[in-house]
């Protein structure tokens, strides 16, 4: 009998993780050893027992699972990493696969595409969705012009969500519900990419982020 594939899935939300978990251990040779829903809890399983393979989720109870990507990456680069999660590919994708994950797949695809995505990483090969694959290759072979859209990349992986949640039109307090952060947390970060992006008003900030997103 083939030597089991061991796996930790990272997820906030216990029913999609339970989900995620029965999907993989459908696959006779895959075991699921470890499921946690923060970084801490993926730290401590992580000196109990380490898998071959983990699923991550971004947001971890106002943790971010780039940061965890970045242990794995820096701690135990043996590990494989898929990044599962309901952010948009085109804000995130490239952020997660420069801290280290070996693929970036959204939480809406089917369960026969996150199989495909896990048999992918474990066989040593990157996986994105064809979409992405294509925008990539449209960035190579046409890149944009130096606009205000390339000062993005000076933002921190914070101030993205908070600039991607303003562009699908979520207020302050809702931002700061769903990153479990408070409303004050949230206007520093505006604050700062305002700064960042030379952008004088809120309003103004807005636009920009609405636009952002319109044209990923």
């Amino acid at each position: 009998m083939s030597e089991k594939i061991r796996f930790m899935v990272v997820d906030d939300h216990p029913i999609f993780r339970h989900g995620v978990i029965a999907l993989i251990q459908s696959e006779p040779r895959y075991v699921v050893v470890a499921e946690v829903g923060t970084v801490p809890e993926a730290i401590e399983a992580l000196a109990k027992e380490i898998p071959d393979m983990a699923l991550i989720d971004l947001s971890l109870g106002g943790q971010s699972g780039l940061d965890l990507l970045r242990i794995f990456r820096d701690q135990y680069p043996s590990v494989r990493t898929l990044i599962v999660s309901i952010h948009d590919e085109a804000v995130y994708a490239d952020r997660a696969l420069k801290a280290g994950a070996r693929g970036y797949l959204m939480k809406q695809a089917a369960g026969t595409v996150l199989k495909e995505a896990v048999r992918t990483v474990l066989s040593g090969k990157i996986w994105v969705s064809p979409q992405f694959q294509n925008r990539m290759l449209e960035s190579y072979c046409h890149p944009r012009l130096e606009s205000d859209h390339s000062l993005v990349s000076l933002l921190t992986d914070r101030e993205i969500e908070v600039l991607e949640y303003l562009g699908r039109g979520f207020g302050a307090k809702e931002i700061a519900g769903r990153m479990n952060l408070s409303v004050k947390t949230i206007g520093v970060y505006q604050d700062h990419i305002k700064k960042k992006m030379m952008i004088e008003s809120a309003a103004d900030l807005r636009r920009f982020a609405i636009d952002w997103m319109s044209n990923l």
